[in-house]
């Protein structure tokens, strides 16, 4: 079932829609298992090409339940395949590729499969020929504290580049501690290691977005930089996330201090502490 057009397709889908960056692990994971090879840099080149064509919690205000009633999965797909960016002859589970382009009606009580004729709402969905964003939005960044993902396709052109002190922490707790006792009014960059899957698992990192989005706020620029994991919860804060290696495997990331300078550039995909 699973094939390297089948898996283009899911990376291509997945960047359309500027879903969730846990599927940059789970993909990579599900295509070992097949015996194929697909890395970050794979996924960040798609992005390059494929544009964002949902806006949907946290690209956009509205929710699952919106972008089902704009016309879901199915048209999605429809859309995809208009712009040339589907592997059709793909083996779905079942029947052809093109079947997942309709929607489930009940006509007079019988059961009737009708495609997706055109968005309906384009504000959550967009119509052909026009897009949200020309690309989808995750990129791989490099540089001195190791290789990461970050999704950038609901961050702000003004904060992609940031330039700021670092705040070292060990857990989310900490910084949700730090905020509350009003230590963190300032420009910094977060960084929340001993996170990643050999240190404690991997958690949902789920707490540390509305107090860095309040910080944000508040004018400051912030952003964060983890060997942990965001999802669906990664939003208008620039997040590098699943950095590697993590700490607990001598990562850089476990070497960084308080006050030292690091350099976040999601334009130019590149991640680093000053050295000076």
């Amino acid at each position: 079932m699973v094939d390297a057009r089948s898996l283009v397709n899911g990376v291509v889908a997945l960047l359309a829609s500027g879903g969730s960056t846990n599927h940059s692990i789970h993909m990579v994971a599900v295509a070992r298992a097949a015996g194929l090879v697909l890395t970050w840099d794979d996924i960040s080149d798609l992005s390059d090409v494929v544009p964002l064509l949902v806006r949907m919690y946290p690209n956009g205000p509205e929710d699952i339940n919106a972008f089902q009633a704009a016309g879901g999965v199915p048209g999605l797909m429809k859309r995809l395949a208009e712009s040339g960016l589907l592997n059709l002859d793909a083996k779905p589970v079942f029947g052809e590729l093109t079947d997942y382009f309709k929607e489930p009606h009940l006509v007079d009580g019988k059961l009737v499969w009708e495609e997706i004729s055109e968005s309906r709402n384009p504000a959550v969905l967009a119509t052909s020929q026009e897009v949200f964003q020309s690309s989808g939005g995750m990129k791989v960044l490099n540089g001195n504290l190791g290789r990461s993902v970050i999704k950038v396709s609901a961050v702000a052109e003004e904060f992609r580049f940031i330039e700021a002190p670092a705040r070292v922490f060990s857990c989310q707790h900490e910084v949700e501690r730090a905020y509350q006792r009003g230590e963190l009014n300032q420009d910094a960059i977060i960084i929340v290691r001993h996170n990643g899957p050999a240190a404690n698992g991997m958690p949902e990192l789920h707490k540390l977005m509305p107090v860095l989005g309040n910080i944000q706020k508040a004018g400051y620029q912030v952003a964060l930089v983890t060997d942990g994991r965001l999802s669906g919860a990664s939003g208008k804060i620039p997040a590098a996330i699943h950095v590697t290696p993590e700490a607990v495997h001598g990562g850089a990331i476990g070497l960084v201090q308080d006050g030292d300078i690091v350099r976040l550039d999601a334009n130019a995909g590149t991640l680093n502490v000053s050295l000076t």
